[in-house]
């Protein structure tokens, strides 16, 4: 296996990812909008955490009748930020995409399932979050030349304000390409109420799940985790899996399932009744389908590639201070951790 040409969620032929983000004067908060193919893409979802803020989640459901989505949204502002999907879906509602329900040209509804991660206040004002002109912006970001490029990582977009076990998250994508020819890719929010780095040796839990040579890390020499940062008492790590791969609705809605593992792998503890982890998964179907043997593969990849997009997501976080308060990257804290980089 290696990676795609970006190692980021833009591998999988058809996918498109924006980011709007604002910082400063009470900001850091944000949007990231995933775009699928014109068509549509077959969608899965799972929902692990004892707190979450999704919409359009029961809609993916394999016993429910639509089986495409357009876009997902992935925002910040707790559940204030599912209003960043209106943006989006005004903005495919334009373009005539969507589900057709009426006679006439346009009469369509968008598919735009949601989630969104807890950083009110991070910014230093309460009320300072995402709405949808965030959703909008994100998706002209995506259909712009960009959109199609290597997706941004770090503070961008909904992982702004993202925070996880007292170090400074963001966003992070990883891709990979399997035997058959299939691609592979993840883009996740960290945002989590758990750890990712190991408090006693500084050690990256996701960072053994990397592909060779992918991350460069060496055992930090700095000890166990400073006391700068807190914790937040709310979260929540959301994302999105994607293949070119033909599945089913549920066969999506397993590969989102067996993504959570791989999520568990990279943050400790996960799932809390503090968070509300959602993951999303995509089909584009340019791809044959699996047989059983290349179905376990692509599971298999799909965690691979949380696990590694968690880690991505550490490793592009800068330091963030606002008036809420300092949140030092993982970059910051254990520098010797890069000697062999």
């Amino acid at each position: 296996m290696h990676t795609g040409p970006t190692n980021t969620l833009t591998d999988v032929r058809g996918i498109r990812v924006g980011h709007h983000q604002v910082c400063g004067d009470g900001w850091l908060t944000g949007t990231t909008v995933v775009l699928t193919p014109g068509g549509g893409a077959v969608g899965g979802v799972d929902v692990r955490g004892g707190g979450p803020g999704t919409r359009e989640t029961d809609l993916l459901d394999p016993r429910n009748h639509v089986e495409r989505v357009d876009a997902i949204a992935l925002c910040g502002g707790s559940a204030y930020g599912l209003a960043a999907a209106d943006g989006v879906m005004q903005r495919l509602g334009a373009a005539g995409r969507g589900v057709v329900v009426g006679p006439r040209s346009g009469d369509t509804v968008p598919i735009v399932p949601a989630a969104v991660i807890f950083d009110l206040g991070r910014g230093g004002e309460f009320t300072r979050r995402p709405d949808a002109g965030f959703g909008a912006a994100a998706f002209d970001a995506a259909m712009s030349e960009a959109g199609a490029g290597p997706v941004p990582q770090g503070a961008v977009g909904a992982g702004t304000g993202a925070v996880a076990g007292g170090l400074k998250g963001g966003v992070g994508s990883a891709s990979v390409l399997l035997s058959g020819g299939t691609t592979v890719a993840a883009l996740v929010v960290v945002n989590a109420v758990g750890a990712t780095a190991d408090p006693m040796t500084g050690e990256l839990y996701g960072a053994r799940f990397g592909l060779p040579g992918e991350f460069g890390l060496t055992v930090p020499s700095e000890g166990p985790l400073p006391g700068s940062g807190s914790a937040p008492a709310l979260a929540t790590t959301i994302g999105v899996i994607a293949t070119d791969a033909t599945l089913t609705k549920a066969q999506c809605a397993k590969v989102a399932g067996v993504g959570h593992d791989g999520l568990a792998r990279a943050v400790r503890p996960v799932h809390s009744m503090f968070d509300g982890d959602t993951l999303f998964s995509l089909a584009t179907g340019a791809e044959p389908g699996p047989d059983p043997a290349a179905l376990h593969e692509l599971l298999t990849a799909a965690a691979d590639c949380v696990s590694r997009a968690v880690v991505h997501a550490m490793l592009a976080a800068v330091t963030v201070t606002t008036p809420a308060g300092t949140w030092p990257a993982y970059r910051d804290v254990y520098p010797s951790a890069f000697a062999g980089t």
